[in-house]
C-alpha cells in the first residue's frame, strides 16, 4: 500500500468516525431545553451531513486499498495482523450496506434494526481498525528499515 493511501483512508475513517459519533451523541444522548426543538443539538445535522458527505470518499479510497492491499493479504495464510484485517474488512462491509440501505429505507422496524446495525458495525469497525493499526506500527517498528523501503515501492 502506497503512503497516500494509508494517509487518505485513515485521515477519511477518521472524519466518517468523528462525525458519526458525534451525531450519535447528539441525537441519541443530548435533550435540548426547548420542548419544541426538532433537533437536540444545533449541530447535529452538520454532523450528519458531514459523516454522509465523507463516507463516499472513504468507500472510493477503500476500493483502491482493497486493490492494492486487502486482497494482496487475503490470500496469504500467515499473516500476524490478518485477525483484525479480516474483523475490519467484515464489519466495513456490515457498515457500508447498513449506512446505504438507512437513506432508503421507510419502514420503522426496518430503520431501527438498521441504525442498531450500522451503529454496531461503525462502533466495532473503529475499534478493530485502530488495532489493526496498532499491530502494524509494532510490525513496522520490528521489521528492518530495507524491507519497509521495498514494501512502498
Amino acid at each position: 500500500m502506497r503512503p497516500w493511501e494509508r494517509w487518505t483512508f485513515n485521515l477519511a475513517a477518521a472524519v466518517v468516525a468523528v462525525t458519526g459519533f458525534a451525531y450519535f451523541w447528539m441525537k441519541y444522548f443530548v435533550e435540548s431545553a426547548d420542548p419544541f426543538a426538532v433537533v437536540n443539538h444545533p449541530w447535529e445535522a452538520t454532523m450528519l451531513h458531514l459523516h454522509v458527505i465523507a463516507s463516499p470518499l472513504l468507500l472510493l479510497i477503500f476500493g483502491i486499498i482493497l486493490n492494492s492491499h486487502i486482497l494482496k493479504k487475503l490470500g496469504a495464510s500467515k499473516m500476524p495482523n490478518r485477525t483484525s484485517g479480516l474483523a475490519s474488512f467484515g464489519l466495513f462491509a456490515v457498515m457500508i450496506a447498513s449506512g446505504y440501505l438507512l437513506q432508503v429505507s421507510t419502514d420503522a422496524g426496518w430503520l431501527r434494526a438498521l441504525v442498531a446495525a450500522h451503529v454496531g458495525s461503525g462502533a466495532a469497525f473503529s475499534a478493530t481498525y485502530v488495532v489493526h493499526l496498532v499491530i502494524s506500527a509494532r510490525l513496522a517498528r520490528r521489521r528492518p528499515a530495507a524491507s519497509s523501503i521495498r514494501e512502498v515501492a
